[in-house]
């Protein structure tokens, strides 16, 4: 009888130990410093490269490039952390771009916090295009000579003909496969003076498909 208490006692100080070690666990945050080793490693393990964008308006088929592995493998891992979901094509550009990935409600400010504050490196030199459909990554809003790019936040392509002007300067790291009246739809919203859609366009969510 003895030694069965004894073991009790010890697997019950064992399991609160565990758990006061996860409990002190640091958070992980991607920071500048360490987000092109994380996704390099990343890129290894996670090669799935298509992902659905829900919407009211419709669903968006989107294929991302193998070439671009670090926009590819940031999209797919904010897309495992249901980061986009509930988020909002919140700037709208009719015969130009829908903007989405950002929104005005404190949630999404707090996924940010949680998942951490990085930007990408360069990737806009794999010889893509802005073509009609394409998927690119906009700039940091910060100084940023090295157009870095803005991890959370991405824009689709809806000008006829394309949007060249855009190319060396911003990385384009998917395509639309399926899913291009959608994207007219969004973009002929009607818009307020800064391109915000006066009725909320939301992202439902965003989910990988293969």
């Amino acid at each position: 009888m003895k030694n069965t208490v004894s073991k009790s006692v010890t697997k019950a100080i064992e399991t609160k130990t565990i758990e006061s070690n996860k409990k002190t666990e640091p958070h992980f945050l991607l920071t500048d410093k360490n987000v092109m080793e994380f996704f390099l490693e990343y890129d290894k393990k996670h090669k799935e490269n298509k992902v659905r964008i829900s919407t009211d308006f419709g669903e968006i088929d989107i294929q991302l490039f193998e070439a671009t592995k670090f926009h590819r493998s940031n999209f797919i891992y904010l897309t495992k952390k249901k980061y986009f979901n509930n988020t909002q094509f919140y700037r709208v550009i009719n015969n130009y771009i829908i903007q989405g990935g950002n929104s005005d409600d404190q949630k999404t400010l707090n996924k940010r916090k949680k998942i951490g504050r990085y930007l990408l490196p360069n990737d806009h030199k794999k010889g893509f295009k802005h073509d009609r459909g394409m998927v690119s990554m906009p700039s940091s809003a910060v100084a940023n000579p090295y157009k870095m790019a803005s991890p959370y936040e991405f824009f689709i392509v809806q000008q006829r003909g394309g949007a060249h002007h855009l190319d060396g300067d911003y990385a384009v790291f998917g395509k639309v496969i399926k899913g291009m009246n959608v994207v007219d739809k969004i973009a002929a919203v009607p818009t307020d003076k800064g391109n915000w859609p006066q009725t909320n366009v939301y992202i439902n969510k965003i989910e990988i498909i293969d």
